[in-house]
């Protein structure tokens, strides 16, 4: 299937002891985009110097990496557990640069450390002194993770992955620049019971609506939210048709066979952006 989407790509940066878990990023990143591409118009594009990068004499290594690979990157994981890597000539470790030098530009850095067991004949205690310094530093500056197996890990990032691409001011203020390139539906018009749905799923961790049948008549769940009076039909026939607006505009697709599970498109968390905005400024 063919189809037009924004591609945000996403920088695996990490030291050798780490292999699993950058492996583990990108199998999870690739899951999110079978997911979720189509449904959000959006492609997340895993990138990393072993694999985006080409031998070339015409500069220092790790600068020639930040200048062609990194500077490219709209987001960035990065992951330790006992080493901290080859010094660049200019910063600790080709790792600590590429995070240095995206947190300087703005962009959001999700960085992880494993306090996994490690058998002592195997640590290099410089190198692992050297993690826990730049932990210290991390620590300073933002909100940092940490696990203490594989398992965990996968569970961490693929749940905290959506909660930055949902809600970290770069990424919205990218996708919302591209609203120009969407399709003339982004911008329609919507009703009052329209935008208060969107609003509100938009507003779910997964971006999901419910469209649920009881015996009292259907209603619509969103956001934490219940849309739609039991017992009422004018009233559920309201939500319905504002539903059916939502599909008809792309701003929501169906999940599932049942009609009854529904989630955000790309466009429709523009639109809602758009409509909060609004309302601010009334």
């Amino acid at each position: 299937m063919v189809y037009q989407a924004n591609v945000l790509s996403v920088m695996i940066a990490s030291p050798s002891d780490v292999i699993e878990q950058r492996e583990d990023i990108r199998s999870i990143v690739n899951n999110w985009n079978f997911v979720n591409g189509f449904a959000r118009s959006l492609i997340l594009m895993p990138v990393g110097w072993e694999t985006h990068s080409a031998p070339d004499l015409a500069g220092r290594p790790q600068g020639l990496i930040n200048d062609r690979i990194l500077a490219d990157c709209d987001i960035l994981i990065g992951v330790f557990w006992t080493r901290l890597g080859t010094p660049t000539g200019e910063f600790d470790s080709g790792t600590v640069e590429e995070i240095s030098r995206h947190v300087e530009a703005g962009k959001p850095a999700m960085v992880y450390f494993s306090d996994a067991p490690v058998a002592p004949a195997a640590l290099d205690h410089d190198q692992y002194a050297k993690v826990q310094d730049f932990k210290s530093w991390c620590f300073e500056r933002g909100l940092v993770e940490k696990f203490t197996n594989p398992s965990e890990f996968r569970d961490k990032f693929k749940y905290q992955l959506d909660i930055q691409l949902n809600s970290n001011p770069y990424l919205k203020g990218i996708l919302n620049n591209s609203v120009e390139k969407m399709p003339n539906a982004v911008i329609s018009e919507l009703s009052v019971e329209a935008g208060t749905l969107l609003v509100a799923a938009s507003e779910d961790a997964n971006g999901f609506l419910l469209s649920i049948s009881t015996l009292g008549g259907r209603h619509i769940q969103a956001g934490g939210k219940t849309f739609g009076e039991p017992g009422d039909p004018r009233s559920s026939a309201k939500w319905e048709a504002a539903l059916r607006e939502l599909v008809d505009l792309k701003y929501i697709i169906a999940r599932g066979s049942k009609g009854e599970s529904f989630q955000v498109t790309n466009a429709g968390y523009i639109r809602a952006d758009q409509i909060r905005e609004a309302r601010v400024n009334e």
